[in-house]
């Protein structure tokens, strides 16, 4: 059945980012996920995971100037001093927190540039960092995004992105398949799940709802439906993984708008559909 991960860069928004911890294990959760470690101390973060007996799962390496725009830096030609000194620092945190996997961004296409352009650079950065993550038995994940929400992001399907990981060539080299950006930019979402997952090449899946990235039972996509095919897949591959809920709250950061939305998630847990 599918293990997931409470998002809390996503999930309760009326809190203080250090307070979520306690609120996801609180709702049940026994994993996290987030964007961003780096404005934390180590310490404090593997204290309230500890603390809350939550697992950290997933986190993104530094993206750049976030603030500036940027998003990621694997895609950008010049830029291979920087992207390696961000991979080293994500790994100093990931080993720090027992967190098995990082997601590297692949960045904005650069103006005036084809991706074709741009793809070696991506590809000897991938080859670099899953060989470095490879040393500390970490994983590195890679994600399609569609450009509504990023436009210009240079990784936009589920195709481009497994054919990536067959040129890196390294088995620790992973996709991270998030069903909202999927449906939003290819659609037919089961029979891609059906596809890719038993090739080994999934790393990590992440849902919210379809159009508005609110909880999973709001909007197009009847995830109830595929988190059967994804039990049913994982039991005949093996894969054992975890589903971020990186959503925004349709209550928005009003009090306990996060765990009111999570009834999606309590009525499985009732019928012994999800841990």
């Amino acid at each position: 059945m599918p293990q997931f991960a409470a998002n809390l860069s996503m999930l309760y928004p009326e809190l203080d980012f250090l307070d979520r911890f306690e609120a996801a294990a609180r709702d049940g959760f026994r994993a996290v996920e987030y964007l961003f470690p780096y404005p934390y101390e180590r310490r404090e973060l593997k204290a309230r995971l500890q603390a809350n007996g939550l697992q950290q799962v997933l986190f993104n390496g530094p993206p750049g100037d976030w603030d500036g725009g940027e998003r990621g830096l694997a895609c950008l030609p010049g830029r291979e001093a920087e992207f390696r000194e961000g991979v080293l620092k994500a790994i100093d945190y990931a080993q720090a927190l027992d967190c098995p996997r990082i997601h590297l961004m692949a960045g904005l296409l650069p103006e005036g540039q084809e991706r074709d352009a741009v793809q070696p650079a991506y590809v000897a950065n991938l080859q670099w960092a899953a060989q470095e993550a490879a040393k500390a038995g970490l994983d590195v994940l890679i994600e399609p995004i569609n450009t509504r929400d990023i436009p210009r992001f240079f990784l936009n399907r589920q195709d481009h992105a497994h054919e990536i990981v067959r040129a890196v060539g390294a088995p620790n080299l992973k996709v991270q398949m998030d069903l909202y950006h999927c449906q939003i930019v290819e659609g037919d979402v089961a029979m891609k799940i059906r596809k890719y997952l038993p090739t080994g090449q999934v790393g990590h899946f992440q849902i919210a709802g379809v159009p508005q990235r609110h909880e999973p039972d709001i909007g197009e996509l009847n995830h109830d439906y595929l988190f059967e095919v994804i039990d049913e897949v994982a039991a005949a591959c093996g894969w054992q993984g975890w589903v971020g809920c990186e959503y925004r709250p349709a209550r928005g950061a009003v009090a306990n708008g996060s765990s009111d939305g999570l009834a999606w998630l309590r009525k499985r847990r009732e019928q012994g559909l999800s841990a």
